[in-house]
């Protein structure tokens, strides 16, 4: 049989790989900075530069690290695996460039427009709606250009770790379009379509799942290609590939409701995010075990070849919190964990160890290649393992410690009866833990340095090959399966049946999951006494969004004895109906915010906001001078209140043209209450009071308990 000549370009990985590690330094330099902001509040520079506060940077690092670094870390594997699996080239030049540079585009202007403070306060899903049509144009390239590949592919079969791209591509697709569901009010703001009960679900259903097949899916599908090739040693086993692989993607969809136990979401939903987290214990370790005992008789090699150590821990770390996950949506477990630094340990693990280690382990393994020499410095990156592996150390074990620390002495009560702690007493305590987490995350921030000069002394030393030759022949139409071989190798070479099957196996979750709450009424009580936000409270919550205020503060009671003492009375599912989005946070650095209307003064909460420390000395809260100087934009009230009523908010109709003449009355009284009990001079046109205005509304719809 002849062959055909092709060529692999290895000019796209090369991009890809270079963004990954721009993008790394980029995101995790914000997240050290975010972290010692925690310890140091004058480092969020409030008083000149608004932009740089904790509230910004937070969703810039989050999204800088999971769709920059990690993003291009997935393009890397892709664009360098598929064709060489495929044999083929990649089907389209010029849709890889428009991929490439519309990705990069998209992260400069995530990081942009969330610096200025334009965000939806979805975590995860910060971004406003033009970024979310661009996000989708971009996927939507990336999928043609990929499945145009695996159609002309001169190999019959697809490899495991194609299965996984392919299960990754088309549930992004559906996460993303069902989550970014959102009405426009102008360029730069939007407000989701869903409310309260319903965008808790949504988001989480969502967050989870950009975890799922974000972060693990493809990643999966990188260790299945580069580990094998790093070791030299075929897969494990591939019956336990299909096995991991059809499992995973089917019980994973339906975890996320696991983020909301104890909150006001239905016990239905949150009992059925805790079994099949639970279940998702027996496909993640199946697939950590395939990549570990991959490894088997190779042992010595790891002793010495730091690429396979860097590959070893990032397996060992994705079952460590892969186990750690489906403990922790245990209710009893939940309630220590969630709003706690916990997470932010479980995470941090994931991130740390299982994406960075083992994007680390690509790029090591493939700069010598794509520069056809030998890794420049083989210490350099054992030191940049060591490094980096303390870092991941010292940055968990304080999270660990400063939860559990955290939770006991906010759950402690005096012999009669009351409280034993402030809120205030607990974050002074736990503030050492955030310093040195900061420490753990410089030092593997100063491994990723390390990393850079051995890439680029690597890169000095070799040629970089940009068309790779190659041949094999051509895909004949006749095939005649081995005897012997499994029913699976039928939807191996059929990649449209792969795709339909994979789309049909994560839909049944979210469609489970997703349209009761959305079709029984009786699922979202309705409490009468619940009433829309007034056109100036509308203002200030839109503020208290755009500064990330939700990144530390929660809005959510649990039914706990000692939140409920500290708090007030526990939240209702009701009292969120007309809440687009929803507030009900996933970290508590601050305390609940969700009964605090009414609880303080106005001029309370203006000094408050004015100098944090003044009011609550120990606060580890960034000032806002900015909003005492700052007017609300009165002209884009009326498109707010018109997007609100066409979400279902029942405001009267025609009530545009009386809404800026209420708020400028309940401005002026807030004003004016200021000036007249506290000798307080500030306009009313001012957002500050715009944001008092919407404390002071907080949880004073419902007639709480004595």
């Amino acid at each position: 049989m002849h062959t055909e000549v092709f060529y692999y370009d290895n000019k796209f990985p090369k991009y890809f790989a270079i963004a990954t590690i721009v993008w790394g330094v980029i995101g995790m330099l914000v997240g050290v900075i975010a972290a010692f902001q925690m310890v140091f509040p004058v480092l969020n520079f409030s008083e000149y530069f608004p932009y740089l506060s904790f509230g910004r940077l937070r969703p810039v690092h989050t999204n800088a690290v999971i769709f920059a670094f990690v993003g291009n870390g997935i393009f890397t594997a892709i664009y360098y695996s598929i064709p060489r699996l495929l044999k083929t080239e990649m089907w389209s030049k010029r849709l890889s460039a428009l991929h490439f540079w519309g990705w990069q585009l998209i992260i400069v202007l995530a990081a942009l427009t969330l610096l200025a403070g334009f965000t939806t306060g979805k975590e995860y899903a910060e971004l406003e709606w033009p970024i979310d049509i661009l996000i989708t144009i971009i996927w939507v390239i990336f999928g043609f250009n990929m499945f145009g590949t695996i159609l002309t592919r001169r190999e019959r079969h697809l490899y495991v770790a194609i299965w996984f791209f392919i299960a990754s591509w088309v549930t992004v697709a559906i996460l993303h379009i069902t989550n970014s569901m959102e009405l426009p009010v102008s360029l730069f703001k939007s407000y989701s379509v869903y409310a309260g009960v319903q965008d808790a679900l949504v988001q989480w259903w969502y967050g989870h799942n950009a975890v799922a097949f974000f972060l693990t899916t493809p990643y999966l599908g990188l260790m299945y290609y580069f580990l094998p090739k790093a070791a030299d040693r075929p897969v494990y086993s591939y019956r336990l590939s299909i096995v991991h692989f059809w499992s995973i993607i089917f019980i994973y969809i339906w975890a996320g409701p696991h983020h909301l136990l104890y909150t006001a979401l239905p016990e239905w939903a949150q009992s059925l995010g805790t079994v099949f987290s639970i279940m998702l214990i027996l496909p993640s370790w199946g697939g950590m075990l395939n990549g570990l005992f991959t490894l088997r008789g190779a042992w010595d090699r790891v002793r010495e070849d730091p690429i396979l150590k860097f590959m070893v821990v990032a397996v060992t770390c994705y079952g460590m919190a892969t186990f750690e996950g489906p403990m922790m949506s245990l209710k009893n477990v939940n309630a220590i964990s969630h709003y706690s630094d916990w997470t932010i340990a479980h995470v941090h693990i994931g991130a740390l160890g299982w994406n960075g280690f083992l994007t680390f382990g690509m790029l090591y393994w493939l700069f010598p290649k794509m520069f056809n020499t030998t890794l420049y410095s083989r210490k350099l990156a054992s030191t940049h393992f060591w490094i980096g592996t303390l870092g991941i150390v010292l940055y968990a074990i304080p999270m660990y410690w400063s939860a559990f620390r955290s939770y006991f002495m906010m759950k402690s009560f005096t012999p009669t009866g009351q409280l034993e702690y402030q809120f205030m007493d607990i974050v002074q305590t736990i503030v050492p833990f955030y310093f040195i987490r900061a420490i753990g995350g410089t030092l593997f921030l100063a491994g990723v340095i390390i990393m850079i000069y051995n890439l680029w002394k690597t890169a000095q030393e070799g040629k970089f090959i940009e068309s790779e030759r190659a041949e094999a022949a051509p895909l004949t139409k006749q095939y005649v399966a081995p005897a012997g071989s499994l029913w699976h190798s039928i939807i191996e070479r059929k990649p449209l049946m792969l795709l339909t099957f994979s789309l049909i196996v994560v839909s049944i979750g979210g469609i489970v999951e997703i349209v009761p709450t959305f079709l029984i009424k009786e699922n979202i009580p309705q409490l009468t006494s619940v009433k829309p936000y007034t056109p100036l409270e509308l203002q200030g919550r839109d503020i208290y969004i755009r500064e990330g205020c939700y990144t530390c503060h929660s809005q959510m009671i649990r039914p706990f004895r000692y939140e409920i003492s500290r708090y007030g009375e526990y939240s209702k599912a009701g009292e969120f109906v007309y809440d687009h989005p929803y507030q009900w946070g996933s970290k508590r650095t601050g305390p609940d915010l969700a009964r605090i209307g009414g609880k303080y003064s106005d001029a309370w909460h203006f000094n408050h906001m004015l100098d944090p420390q003044s009011m609550s000395p120990g606060s580890i809260m960034p000032a806002y001078p900015h909003l005492f100087e700052t007017e609300i934009i009165k002209s884009t009230t009326i498109s707010k209140i018109h997007a609100m009523r066409r979400l279902g908010v029942p405001y009267a109709e025609g009530y545009e043209s009386q809404c800026i003449k209420d708020m400028e009355i309940q401005a002026d009284k807030i004003s004016n209450n200021l000036l007249k009990e506290n000798k307080i001079e500030i306009k009313s046109e001012s957002e500050i009071i715009a944001l008092i205005a919407y404390l002071q509304r907080l949880g004073t719809d419902i007639k709480l308990k004595k």
